[in-house]
């Protein structure tokens, strides 16, 4: 689990079938780092599964390299925004932000304004319905907070502070470049429960929730 909050940059390069060197050997957390942990690169939860002096390796599945831009990203210079998983006690400071990328999105607009930096997005409809005004969402791993959208959600801004912008690949970025997105995982959630009410699933024989079930059971 992680929080959206960008701890630093790095680079990628290919290391074989599938397998990838991320170089980052500058990050604050590099430190700490083990074989075994989960690190969100462009968003994208991976496994560190060796550690070497410039970086560590990982390993991609055939669905992560079709379904992200980390393959956009080899052998290039754009830098790819790193976070480590979350630890107990730490701060959640962005949202709640799994590392599973829902499919890529589209830069449609870039403006800079006097406090912050415009950006425009375009996504599939298939995951546009989870795109809502003032809601989350994690753009190449980056938490920020929709903007503004169209009623569909397949078009929305959002409004990037100078440190944020300055601090990740979002600086890189020109019109038509593709992003990792990832929606909000608790509006999924909620989607997929109207989606398939309770008298469609094995869940019909538990009681309904209301008040007189609620005073009854010592809530009230």
């Amino acid at each position: 689990m992680f929080t959206g909050l960008i701890q630093g940059l790095g680079y990628l390069q290919p290391q074989g079938q599938q397998q990838l060197l991320v170089q980052c050997k500058s990050v604050p957390f590099w430190d700490s780092l083990a074989i075994g942990d989960s690190v969100a690169v462009d968003g994208v939860c991976l496994t560190v599964e060796t550690l070497v002096d410039q970086g560590f390796g990982v390993s991609v599945s055939p669905e992560t390299v079709q379904r992200t831009t980390l393959s956009q990203r080899l052998n290039t210079r754009q830098a790819v925004n790193l976070e480590p998983a979350l630890s107990v006690g730490d701060r959640l400071g962005g949202h709640f932000v799994t590392g599973h990328i829902d499919d890529v999105g589209v830069v449609q607009g870039i403006q800079q304004t006097d406090t912050s930096w415009e950006l425009s997005f375009a996504v599939p409809d298939a995951i546009a319905r989870y795109i809502v005004h003032k809601g989350s969402v994690a753009i190449n791993g980056i938490s920020l907070t929709v903007a503004d959208c169209d009623e569909s959600g397949a078009h929305f801004k959002v409004a990037v502070i100078p440190h944020s912008f300055a601090n990740t690949n979002l600086q890189d970025l020109n019109l038509g470049d593709q992003v990792n997105i990832e929606t909000d995982v608790l509006g999924k959630y909620v989607a997929k429960l109207l989606r398939f009410p309770r008298h469609a699933s094995s869940t019909a024989s538990l009681p309904e929730i209301t008040p007189e079930f609620l005073s009854t059971h010592g809530f009230g």
